[in-house]
């Protein structure tokens, strides 16, 4: 035994207690005096004689722990792997060594995860797919389903959110001080913070893990490929990471020191284009016929057009520095604390300036040579000019401050008389302000333009020619071009979530099948807080909002405040007028306040105390010849959430109101896990788990409004319609049951195949009633009476019944086992098909609602190539997600559904690691992100008259390449 370390007994059952069957394989990775790569062969538990008489049960139970306390140790002292091998062959010993059903990621090296973020490590896991924001991973769906779904921890802590959801966002994390990751498709009884898809649990470095002191600086300078698309913002197209980590060990070994420091400086362009809709304007199948619409002048009967179009740039920078400190104290042989500090700053600056307007027949365009290309179920309008627009200029800019801060401290103590107990403090908040403004510009007098367009059939930019330059600030003025009551619009937002908890635990051997038990109580409040307030701008000289506003009064944009023209000539407009917004905003226009009831219902608290009490019994033991371990267990989890907002008359504020509920959920668990041979497994696991909703989805808060039908039925009709939170929303359940198999060999190389069924006993969806009273409301609209106090209302709603299945494919082949020629060479590939549907009365309410969960993609795949050896390393890795469909406001502001299309990225690793003499511990990395410029797109499913379904394209949004060099330096 290591005196400088724990005993090993007490090793083995804090790695129990903890839920770290990663201990023995992730926190011993970052190794970083090794010099190379030294093969770590898994450990076998011995199989116990079926015909040996059996010892006491006492003497067995601690023969078990000892040899588990030799292998833990041995694992320890073995993992000494870096590089891209070495962080497969890390990922198969957590996912050998768990007794769940888990996926995991590894660092390369310290401060050197094999992508460029945390999220697009994780999405290359079987069944995983990851959400873009912006360009970049952001989110994470498990199994197909939205992250919604998905818990998520960080060294075992649920971790507090700066969006309005529970789900992270995982560019908040910087993947330089994050060690490694275990997704958990399947929980246990003492796995707090579980999704019902899913829990991703992050993980940070141990510093007693390490045999000696390390210290790693990582530098790379950073490039987008579309250039800087708005001057004068101070956005451009360079930026940097750096990171420093310093990790060592005193007093013989017994207290360990880590501390990473991690700077992003990022910078974002994107090219957007959006069709706004596509509807047939005459004829049998038009708007003219059939909703009562105005006839389009130069459009042939049943043909299809677009009614009306964005094209702006987005220069974005995003400047993160994030700081991780760990302290672990290990002074004898019962002891064992570690404290754990994480804090960030997360700053992000956004520029959004673009085109836009309206060709719908209701703003009175008309067509000339319209070109008709052929189609179905109608012809498409793909070309001609398009008359009697009223172009609508609208710059952005948005400003936005956040700041986590997570603290854990952590204490486990052995008794010595096979009792040991754990106690858990931890603290995370997260905090966001948020300030984002735009202002208005258009011809000045309500002017109209013409546009020579072409548009194509499939997805793309289009090209649009105005007969103006829409560039030029004599031409281009501050008004309000398309009625819309105000000049500009300037938001604050500010919002506070913190989560405080504590957890105890208490451990024991036992007998027979079980080799021990764990019982334990957790205690989690959390409080999310939002305020939200509004301005709206008016031009000076105009008039107020009493009544004297003019829509068409006009006033230039200020010389001093112009930049250079935004560039979209990828649509084939030149540019667009681009000025300093803020300084604008400042000197030509003044503020009013408008909180009015839509605006006062974001604001609002949400408070969750949740009470858990967990046993959960650790089985080892034989079935036949067949070594068997696992766990079965039960929770207890009692949720009490509450919620406050004010409460309004109309848009007056007349105080506050509160609504909540509370409920109790038993969620029994089981694993097992059967060891067929040295190197194949058989697993199987059951297990009831609950996700809660949105957070946002709590909210007592709700907002109602009338307005006039303009077209369809009941036009003329002045209805009332809101929405709202649900404070007593119950949360998402499901009964869910996986079957796998693994095979294991090589060093770093094996194949898995599972199955797995969820049963939805609960889930949440946006249910809408169109018999709504809204007697209760007050209209503060003085030129519209409604003509009925029912109307439509949509909040979230409990669901019943509805199931998934799945498959999952996975594996990793080194090539040197098929020919000494390709040693070096390796390929990891994963494949999972999903399938779900939900009770169609269900979603009864919303017209032409999907038959399976929103968010879901069907299939989902990763395939990456690599090469390691004699210091060089490639990898090549492509990641696939299948269409999925999401919710949208469709025609008509009625809620729809639009066609999220299948992505595909391909990212590129090269790098030179020299491994010996003066340069040793330097390396050279050069990473392409998105190689391919892959696009996001969207589709338009609607329906029109005689049932006819018409997709057609929504969206097309590019970010371009990012190229990342720099250099990596371990002492």
């Amino acid at each position: 035994m290591n005196s400088c370390r724990m005993p090993q007994a007490f090793l083995a059952r804090s790695v129990r207690i903890h839920r770290r069957p990663l201990a023995a394989a992730l926190l011993g990775l970052m190794l970083a005096g090794a010099a190379a790569a030294q093969e770590a062969q898994p450990q076998t538990p011995t199989p116990t004689d079926s015909k040996t008489a059996p010892a006491k049960k006492s003497d067995k139970t601690a023969d078990k722990n000892k040899k588990k306390s030799e292998d833990s140790a041995s694992n320890l002292d073995a993992i000494i792997v870096t590089g891209i091998a070495g962080s497969i062959e890390n990922s198969m010993k957590a996912k050998q060594n768990s007794d769940s059903i888990i996926e995991a990621i590894s660092a390369e090296d310290i401060g050197k995860l094999p992508d460029a973020s945390i999220a697009e490590s994780l999405s290359r896991l079987p069944g995983l797919a990851t959400q873009r924001l912006d360009g970049r991973a952001n989110v994470i769906s498990i199994r197909g389903l939205s992250p919604d779904f998905a818990g998520t921890t960080l060294n075992g802590r649920e971790q507090a959110t700066i969006g309005e959801n529970r789900g992270v966002e995982y560019d908040q994390y910087p993947s330089e001080l994050i060690s490694g990751a275990a997704v958990y498709k399947t929980p246990d009884a003492s796995l707090i913070g579980q999704g019902l898809s899913g829990t991703v649990d992050l993980h940070t470095i141990k510093p007693l893990d390490l045999p000696s002191r390390a210290i790693a600086v990582n530098l790379r300078g950073e490039h987008t490929s579309n250039g800087s698309l708005n001057p004068g913002t101070g956005i451009g197209d360079n930026g940097h990471r750096a990171s420093i980590s310093y990790i060592d060990q005193f007093f013989d070994h017994t207290l360990g020191l880590a501390v990473g420091f991690a700077q992003l400086d990022s910078p974002i362009q994107e090219k957007q284009y959006q069709a706004w809709w596509w509807s047939v304007d005459n004829g049998s199948a038009g708007i003219d016929q059939n909703w009562g619409g105005p006839h389009t002048l130069g459009l042939p009967d049943n043909v299809i057009s677009q009614e009306g179009m964005q094209l702006r740039a987005q220069s974005e920078n995003q400047r993160r520095n994030g700081l991780m400190t760990v302290l672990e104290w290990a002074p004898g042989d019962h002891y064992h604390s570690t404290l754990d500090l994480y804090y960030s700053t997360f700053g992000e600056k956004k520029f959004t300036n673009g085109v836009q307007w309206s060709s719908s027949p209701y703003d009175n365009v008309s067509y000339s040579n319209a070109g008709i290309s052929p189609a179905q179920p109608y012809p498409i309008v793909t070309s001609g000019t398009v008359n009697g627009l009223a172009p609508i200029l609208q710059n952005e800019y948005s400003k936005e401050h956040d700041k986590l801060f997570s603290a854990g401290w952590n204490n486990q103590y052995d008794f010595g008389n096979d009792w040991a107990a754990t106690a858990d403090l931890s603290y995370s908040s997260a905090k966001k302000k948020l300030h984002d403004a735009y202002l208005f510009s258009g011809l000045a007098g309500g002017a109209f333009t013409s546009a020579d367009f072409r548009t194509p059939l499939g997805n793309g930019y289009p090209y649009f020619s105005p007969a103006v330059n829409l560039a030029d600030p004599a031409t281009v003025v501050f008004t309000d071009p398309d009625g819309y009551g105000y000049n500009g619009r300037q938001e604050f937002d500010r919002q506070k979530d913190t989560i405080k908890a504590v957890r105890l635990e208490v451990s024991h051997p036992l007998g027979w099948i079980f080799s021990s038990m764990n019982l334990g109580v957790d205690y989690s409040d959390r409080s999310k807080t939002k305020q939200a307030d509004v301005d709206f701008a008016w031009l000076n000289g105009n008039g107020s909002t009493q009544g004297t506003y003019n829509n068409h009064f006009s006033t230039p944009v200020n010389p001093a405040y112009l930049w250079g023209p935004t560039s979209l000539g990828y649509g084939g407009i030149p540019g667009a007028l681009n000025y300093n917004v803020l300084a604008a905003l400042n000197s030509q226009f003044y503020l009013t306040q408008r909180n009015g009831q839509g605006d006062w219902s974001r604001n609002y608290t949400v408070e969750e105390k949740v009470p858990v009490a967990y046993a959960k019994f650790n089985i080892e033991t034989m079935l036949g010849n067949v070594p068997l371990r696992g766990n079965v267990g039960v929770q207890f989890v009692r949720t009490d959430q509450s919620s406050q907002a004010l409460q309004t008359n109309g848009d007056t504020l007349v105080g506050s109101i509160s609504d909540g509920a509370k409920y109790n959920n038993v969620l029994p668990s089981l694993n097992l896990v059967a060891q067929l041979t040295d190197r194949q497994y058989l697993r199987f696991g059951f297990a009831k788990t609950m996700a809660r909703g949105r957070i946002d989805d709590e909210k007592v808060a709700t907002s109602a409004s009338v307005s006039k039908v303009l077209q369809g039925p009941g036009a003329g009709q002045v209805l009332w319609s809101g929405s709202g939170g649900n404070p007593q929303l119950k949360p998402y359940v499901a009964v869910g049951t996986d079957l796998s198999y693994e095979f294991y060999f090589g060093k770093s190389s094996y194949f898995a195949a599972a199955v797995f069924n969820k049963n939805l006993l609960n889930y949440i969806y946006n249910q809408t009633t169109l018999d709504y009273d809204f007697s209760h409301y007050t209209n503060d609209d003085p030129t519209l009476t409604p003509t009925s106090n029912i109307g439509s209302f949509t909040r979230p709603a409990n669901g019943t019944g509805g199931k998934m299945q799945g498959l999952e494919l996975s594996g990793a082949l080194e090539g040197g086992l098929l020919a000494q020629a390709l040693d070096g060479f390796g390929v990891q590939a994963n494949f999972s098909l999903t399938n779900s549907n939900i009770p169609v009365s269900s979603i009864s309410s919303i017209p032409g609602g999907p038959a399976t969960l929103p968010g879901l993609s069907r299939k989902v795949a990763n395939l990456s190539l690599y090469y390691e050896k004699y210091g060089w390393s490639a990898r090549i890795a492509e990641r696939y997600r299948s269409s999925f469909t999401g919710e949208a406001v469709a025609l008509f502001d009625q809620l729809g559904y639009t066609k999220i299309l299948a992505n595909k990225q391909t990212d590129l690793q090269l790098g030179y690691a020299f491994p010996e003499g003066r340069w040793s511990g330097l390396s050279i990395l050069l990473q392409v992100s998105n190689l391919t410029n892959t696009p996001d797109t969207t589709v338009q499913v609607a329906g029109l008259p005689n049932g006819v379904q018409v997709a057609r394209p929504l969206e097309y949004d590019t970010w371009g390449r990012t190229v990342m060099l720099g250099v990596n330096y371990k002492l």
